[in-house]
């Protein structure tokens, strides 16, 4: 028998987290994390300038998501910090109102996030089709494409070759080695040759100043009055629906692509703790932030908590101890990094010539339609949405087109069977009416729906106008074949919903 306490440290060990076991798994979320902090440096400073807040508290927002979503939220090895849907629901806010009103907006935000976290809101990520995930990885991959290339246009003729380099190093240094990532070493090598050569390109430190020390925590200057309330309210539940969205749809990335599952529960809550936490250290909050998440999951392999929890403690590290340093990296470095993320992102099966022949005409539409409404309004949310909708509907009109009515005449004409097949929802139950011959039928009128179900309150109330059609010429209709649930539904609804026959 094994000893009680090699058994409790067999346990134990089982307990530990990858990375504290395994040395190669502690290298790679280390140096996974350090790329992602470099990463994470220009977008949110760039977030702030569009949020019309400091540099810093982009950055205090990106430190302070990344360190607390490491352990509060549900998935893995994903990045949140400062992003830029989040600082363009804010930035009227912070226009109008002033910062002490953005911060408290985060806060609410984050109680919002928590309540729709417990409340299940998760659980709608199911009704997102394949389709429209396939356009929202498409659609961020574009996104992430067009966002490099204000950084290539009207720049020193140096920094297009200088992304050409750090193209080329990514895409071959890996057939070297894979110790260290390809995207540290492109950083590394573009910066000392810049700076080595005296190469005059835009740096990061000309995006913004860095800030000199941690951020501390305090509430928000406004006045706690019921004024206040209602103006940051709605401000708020559009962040916390945003960032909830863009998270959500971020995870279920992740777990394709790693192959593991995450709680979306924890992760929403998770979200809403990390926007609080936030708030109350004067960031300007933030959720999922796609872009550095494929560098850390798909780039780099990362694949656990410390290297979400390391990329936001590097980036203060960075800004406050190598600040002048890491001001010198050239912009060049960064816009190769996030380029060859959108390459590898994108899903390029998916517009292959032999998958589009095989392919519904109506997920093409819909895969389509959500790539262009996210180009077009910048917002990935809305994307989803539209999505989603518009895949509903041609899925409500392809199942419409299901049900069927055939009849049936008794041979000596007294009576007649309407055999319904399907299912009765609102989409299919508009044509229902029609399908009746009211006049020529009989006096006995039988309707059988044994291969039928009635789905919703639309399909009782044809059913009841067909009944009205014939009563009003004196024939008689019975209704057989109901099974459990769409006989409970009928025989609740059917005389209540036009007042009665």
């Amino acid at each position: 028998m094994s000893s009680p306490v090699l058994s409790h440290a067999s346990r134990l060990r089982g307990l530990r987290p990858d990375w504290l076991s395994d040395p190669k798994v502690w290298r790679t979320e280390v140096l996974a994390g350090l790329v992602v902090a470099l990463a994470l440096i220009p977008e949110a400073i760039s977030f702030s300038i569009i949020a019309g807040v400091d540099p810093a508290v982009g950055l205090f927002a990106s430190f302070t998501m990344a360190v607390t979503i490491s352990a509060v939220g549900g998935r893995r090895a994903m990045i949140s910090a400062a992003t830029g849907a989040v600082a363009l629901v804010i930035a009227p806010l912070n226009r109008e109102h002033g910062f002490g009103y953005l911060v408290a907006t985060v806060i609410l935000a984050g109680v919002f996030q928590i309540v729709l976290g417990a409340l299940g809101v998760a659980k709608l990520m199911r009704f997102v089709p394949r389709s429209v995930m396939v356009g929202f990885v498409n659609a961020l991959a574009v996104l992430i494409f067009m966002a490099q290339v204000p950084e290539m246009h009207d720049v020193p003729w140096a920094v297009h070759p200088l992304i050409a380099a750090g193209l080329a190093l990514m895409v071959f240094f890996p057939k070297v080695t894979t110790v260290i990532p390809a995207p540290l070493v492109s950083i590394v090598v573009l910066t000392v040759i810049t700076v080595a050569a005296g190469i005059a390109v835009p740096t990061v430190g000309d995006k913004g100043a860095l800030p000199s020390s941690l951020p501390v925590p305090g509430l928000p200057d406004v006045p706690f009055t019921l004024d206040t309330l209602t103006t940051v309210a709605p401000y708020a539940l559009a962040m916390a629906l945003v960032g909830l969205m863009e998270s959500l749809m971020t995870a279920k990335l992740v777990d394709d692509i790693t192959d593991t599952h995450s709680s979306k529960t924890r992760e929403s809550i998770g979200q809403g703790v990390a926007n609080i936490v936030t708030g109350f250290f004067g960031g300007m909050g933030g959720c999922a932030m796609i872009g550095q998440t494929m560098i850390n999951v798909k780039v780099s392999g990362a694949r656990t908590r410390l290297s979400t929890f390391l990329a936001g403690s590097f980036l203060m590290v960075l800004c406050i101890v190598f600040g002048p340093v890491v001001s010198d990296i050239p912009m060049a470095a960064l816009v190769a990094v996030m380029v060859m993320v959108s390459f590898a992102t994108f899903d390029w099966h998916s517009i292959a010539p032999k998958t589009l022949r095989r392919m519904p005409a109506g997920e093409i539409t819909v895969m389509v339609l959500t790539v262009a409404v996210v180009v077009a309004t910048s917002n990935l949310a809305i994307g989803v949405v539209v999505g989603s909708l518009t895949a509903m509907a041609i899925f409500a009109k392809r199942v419409a087109h299901l049900a069927d009515v055939t009849s049936v005449t008794d041979p000596d004409g007294t009576g007649v069977v309407y055999s319904v097949t399907g299912e009765l929802f609102f989409a299919s139950s508009n044509d229902l009416v029609g399908r009746f011959d009211y006049t020529g039928d009989p006096d006995k009128v039988v309707i059988d729906l044994s291969a039928a179900h009635v789905w919703d309150a639309s399909s009782v109330a044809a059913l009841d106008a067909v009944e009205t059609k014939y009563a009003q010429r004196g024939k008689d209709v019975e209704i057989i074949g109901l099974n459990d649930p769409s006989a409970d539904l009928h025989g609740r609804l059917t005389g209540e919903l036009t007042g009665g026959h």
